[in-house]
């Protein structure tokens, strides 16, 4: 019998996904461990490996969402026997001819959605967009296996577009929204309702650039940068300040043992927050292998579910792009983001003389709910000095 391929949970919460390609064809040799094909979930676009070696001998969902644990495929022995469920006959009541009443009834009347003991068949993603925008599940019909409403039938629902004039060819280009791009607006969207405020500083970066270059100098393989320096510091100021290092949640506040910073990368599916773990643990050349890397991977669409889970902070640097200053949006349940701008000369007042220092303008957004004004001014002060004097970090 050949062994079934279903559809992986490959992060915490995820309870569906979207198979966006197939990297093999039916007919071909798969080994074990080789990149099956991909998932788009909600969070991240994910190569799935084959966990047996054989022939791909029947692909069962070509693309398309479906629930974790499904099965997608199947692999074996050429000629191997597949086992697939067959679908339930039709009852009497569906296969008899309706009335003249009753055609006409159908016709004014939308089919309800498959139910299961009561229960409207629905995507988990499907419920979960349904909830956010207010559409009624029943008053749906489904278009995946077995009438199960799935989350392209609820965006469908919600767009409902009135009959148009047609657009002339080449001015306006439709682009379909991935997964990680309708999770990006949800998330932004859900953070501008929460309470927040922002601080901004700056500091003198005359010693941060200098231990940048020195870094640079005496081991050239690892290219240490100003985000690394950021990362090791705040990692170490929330350690200082564990009311800063929490998520906020209904029940409680949630404060964490290690400081786990979300880096934010503009990579081709969209805005991703992949995590350098217990940061603080971390030398600055350590950080900066694992940040190298986690860009590198984001950027070729390769980083995984597990990559961007745990965040307790995050750092958003626009500085290379000559932004001065910015306010960056709450990351939930997080409670605070990093806003990092451009160094720039700028001259400033030292012992009754004007001078030029190298200096950048950081600004903290925090959610209020979760922690207050002077401890979000004392954590930002401690970047300040740290940035300033960063052995104080080191």
């Amino acid at each position: 019998m050949a062994d079934e391929v279903k559809l992986p949970r490959l992060g915490q919460g995820m309870e569906a996904g979207t198979i966006t390609r197939w990297l093999k064809s039916e007919g071909e040799t798969v080994e074990k461990g080789e990149p099956l094909f991909e998932v788009d979930t909600d969070k991240v676009t994910q190569e799935v490996e084959a966990e047996v070696g054989g022939t791909l001998l029947k692909i069962a969902l070509a693309e398309g969402e479906a629930p974790v644990g499904q099965t997608v495929a199947w692999i074996g022995e050429p000629g191997e026997e597949i086992k697939e469920e067959a679908a339930p006959p039709p009852s009497a009541k569906e296969t008899r001819e309706p009335s003249s009443s009753e055609t006409n009834l159908v016709r004014e009347v939308t089919p309800p959605p498959s139910t299961n003991g009561g229960r409207i068949k629905a995507s988990p993603l499907a419920r979960r967009i349904a909830r956010e925008r207010g559409i009624d599940l029943a008053a749906l019909r489904g278009t995946g296996p077995e009438g199960r409403i799935i989350a392209e039938d609820v965006e469908k629902a919600q767009a409902a577009p009135a009959p148009r004039a047609p657009v002339p060819v080449g001015e306006v280009e439709s682009i379909p929204l991935t997964s990680i791009r309708k999770t990006i607006a949800r998330r932004l969207t859900a953070a501008w309702q929460a309470p927040v405020f922002q601080l901004t500083l700056s500091a003198d970066m005359t010693r941060a650039n200098e231990l940048v270059a020195r870094s640079r100098e005496l081991n050239p393989d690892v290219r240490v940068t100003v985000t690394d320096v950021l990362a090791k510091i705040c990692a170490q100021a929330l350690m200082r300040h564990r009311d800063v290092n929490v998520q906020y949640t209904e029940d409680a506040l949630l404060r964490f043992p290690t400081a786990n910073v979300g880096i934010a990368v503009a990579a081709p599916q969209g805005l991703v927050v992949p995590v350098v773990k217990s940061a603080e643990r971390l030398s600055l050349a350590e950080i900066a292998a694992v940040r190298a890397d986690l860009v590198d991977r984001a950027r070729n669409q390769k980083l995984r579910a597990d990559d961007m889970a745990g965040g307790t902070f995050t750092i958003s640097n626009l500085g290379m792009f000559g932004v001065e200053a910015f306010v960056a949006v709450l990351n939930p349940p997080q409670a605070a983001i990093l806003a990092v701008g451009t160094t720039e000369d700028r001259p400033v007042a030292r012992d009754g003389a004007v001078v030029v220092r190298p200096t950048m303008t950081m600004t903290l957004t925090v959610d209020h709910r979760a922690v207050d004004g002077a401890p979000a001014a004392q954590f930002l002060q401690t970047v300040k000095a740290m940035l300033e004097e960063p052995g104080l970090a080191l």
